[in-house]
């Protein structure tokens, strides 16, 4: 069954053949059939199709890829955020209360309040999501998030070394993350992450960090790094020298930090959601854009320091906040976030490529940033 859909204001395609690094196509139409794109283009040239809708002068974009989630909790830490809204510091310390919550719940109870969320992300057109372990920080917890998560997205992180649980020895905790815990999870996840931030006393040192990910690679999972999210670190660096897909905060960047990910493949990801909600400095997007390194943007959603489901929400904060443009600002939240996973295959509206697309509510993307905490997107029904 094929659907051709009209009206749209302007399709974005991410495809530079449609000109500019958007591809705007304005007064477009495109056909989906069986679930993929098989025809983009003016709406003047648009072939038949077994049926039609008229999307009523609506915009069209890529489904947001959000390529950095916690969404595997239990808990809520409401009150950590109000202490932060009063002034009180963020140090990381706060993950225990929700490792706590998280080992106490069923394996249907996670799985309820998993698809509870992934179901807000695609309200709001989100299509591609990554999810990450983090909250059990033993074997089988560690192992249950995992498979939980990849019940819902191929796009499953380790992420056993998120913090040292209290009152575990530092030393036999990475041991354990490097070893037995590596390869129960291995089966279950496509990346391994860690999050390096050696001025915190929770998180994990360059050389920790290092043996950790390293490990990963050897059992055949692709690199991430949580790094340079509460002060200058070695994070950016140890994940353009490893060929890491994604550094990700990038909060503190030196000048050497910038030039290593303008000349290396690693994307930077920011999270200006968790600025938001720390009341940390935001990143320097511009910096690194003008540098020439690729940009994503992701949510972080987490009970913690962002819990927001939004792209639509992160979109807006990095328009008025990290200093890029909306177009800028949307296709790092599509194709750039894609590029953060090493997807060729989302992120951008291609013949042959499902139909994971975004409807705005708007005649334009600008209206994502234009008309902020207004309920726009939501994801292309076919």
């Amino acid at each position: 069954m094929s659907t051709l859909f009209t009206g749209i204001s302007e399709l974005v395609t991410n495809d530079p053949s449609y000109g500019g690094p958007l591809g705007v196509i304005p007064h477009a139409a495109l056909v989906v059939e069986d679930g993929r794109i098989a025809w983009v283009g003016d709406r003047g040239r648009a072939p038949a199709a077994d049926q039609a809708r008229d999307l009523g002068g609506r915009a069209v974009l890529p489904g947001f890829v959000d390529s950095h989630a916690h969404l595997v909790f239990a808990g809520e830490r409401s009150a950590e955020f109000a202490a932060r809204m009063a002034g009180e510091r963020y140090d990381g310390g706060g993950i225990a209360t929700t490792v706590a919550a998280t080992r106490a719940a069923s394996d249907d109870e996670l799985r309820t309040l998993l698809a509870e969320r992934v179901a807000e992300m695609r309200a709001q057109g989100t299509t591609t999501i990554e999810v990450k372990s983090g909250y059990g920080l033993s074997v089988a917890d560690e192992v249950r998030a995992l498979r939980l998560a990849g019940e819902v997205t191929s796009e499953t992180t380790y992420l056993g070394a998120h913090v040292v649980p209290p009152g575990a020895d530092r030393d036999e905790y990475v041991r354990l993350v490097a070893g037995e815990m590596l390869t129960a999870c291995a089966p279950y996840a496509r990346w391994i992450d860690v999050f390096c931030e050696p001025g915190s006393a929770h998180a994990f040192d360059a050389d920790q960090s290092r043996a950790i990910l390293e490990r990963g690679r050897d059992a055949g999972l692709g690199l991430r790094v949580h790094g340079n999210q509460l002060s200058y670190g070695p994070g950016v660096g140890l994940a353009v020298e490893l060929g890491a897909a994604s550094v990700d905060h990038c909060t503190y960047l030196t000048d050497a930090d910038v030039d290593a990910l303008a000349q290396g493949e690693t994307v930077a990801t920011l999270l200006p959601g968790v600025e938001f909600s720390t009341r940390h400095p935001y990143p320097d997007a511009r910096r690194l854009l003008d540098a020439g390194a690729t940009v994503a943007l992701a949510t972080d959603c987490n009970p913690g320091t962002c819990y927001t489901s939004s792209m639509p929400f992160v979109i807006a904060l990095a328009v008025r906040e990290l200093g890029m443009t909306v177009d800028e600002a949307v296709w790092a939240a599509t194709a750039g976030s894609a590029r953060a996973l090493r997807r060729e295959d989302v992120g951008t509206v291609r013949v042959g490529l499902a139909a994971d697309l975004a409807v705005l509510d708007a005649p334009s993307r600008a209206f994502l940033a234009y008309r902020p905490g207004v309920p726009l997107a939501s994801t292309l029904p076919h």
